[in-house]
């Protein structure tokens, strides 16, 4: 399912200085049907500000996002953030299926949909766990079968991934690859990880310091299916390069206003 977003500002109101921040500036992006797009930028660009209002938690100041939708009879879009947001009290069955109680959905069909993503995202013999007793790998694995468990049209994921260690992350991201491969979602996924970004995506869009604006958007010439073997390679070193030559001009400005506050 595409996304249109057709000159897209934000601001808001900071609730300490009570001052207005403009979050975004008159931004465009088509995102097209089960594409992978990734959004990279300096803390602050408002990254998770776009991520936000795709979802629909919130209205732009300016502009506006067109989802074309090709069934109501689904979420359009399911989120996977960052901060591990399982319900502490439901196991990992409870936990999946919780949208799907919530929309009424027939057993049967609840058991068929628990029983494809358990073998997905690799967690048989863990069902009847709870998020305590979860490592933070699995516990992420469990935020992402609920989100799909929905067959939301649109998939929105805030750093899923950067709580993690680094050989845990790299697991993950081979394993979304497939999943992804597997279900072929629309997604918008962001990271701070430059290699995530190479690994995951399609397109990779290069946001500026806030006002976040799109810098760049680069089409990955990675061919799929990707693994992290890739990152030996004379192409993703390339691809390194050019991401973090543009990245790092947007970081320091970033970090000098920053400073200046």
């Amino acid at each position: 399912m595409p996304i249109f977003i057709e000159d897209l500002s934000m601001v808001y109101r900071d609730p300490r200085t009570l001052q207005e921040v403009c979050a975004l500036q008159e931004v465009n992006l088509v995102v097209g049907d089960r594409e992978f797009v990734t959004l990279v930028g300096p803390s602050g660009c408002g990254k998770t500000t776009l991520i936000r209002l795709i979802a629909g938690f919130g209205r732009p100041t300016e502009g506006r996002i067109r989802i074309e939708r090709t069934s109501t009879d689904r979420p359009a879009t399911s989120m996977v953030w960052q901060e591990n947001a399982l319900f502490p009290w439901r196991s990992v069955r409870k936990n999946i299926l919780f949208g799907l109680e919530i929309r009424k959905v027939p057993s049967p069909v609840q058991k068929e949909t628990l029983e494809r993503l358990i073998d997905m995202v690799h967690l048989h013999g863990f069902e009847d766990r709870f998020p305590h007793e979860l490592s933070g790998g699995m516990r992420q694995r469990v935020n992402l079968a609920r989100a799909i468990a929905n067959d939301p049209e649109i998939l929105l994921m805030d750093e899923p991934f950067a709580s993690l260690d680094a050989q845990t992350k790299y697991l993950l991201s081979e394993e979304l690859i497939g999943i992804w491969e597997k279900t072929k979602k629309t997604v918008v996924y962001i990271t701070h990880s430059i290699e995530e970004a190479i690994l995951l995506s399609d397109r990779i869009v290069v946001m500026t310091a806030r006002p976040g604006r799109i810098k760049e958007i680069i089409q990955n010439p990675l061919r799929r299916p990707r693994s992290t073997e890739l990152m030996s390679t004379s192409i993703y070193e390339a691809l390194f390069r050019d991401i973090w030559s543009l990245l790092k001009e947007e970081v320091l400005k970033a970090q000098a206003t920053t400073s200046l506050q």
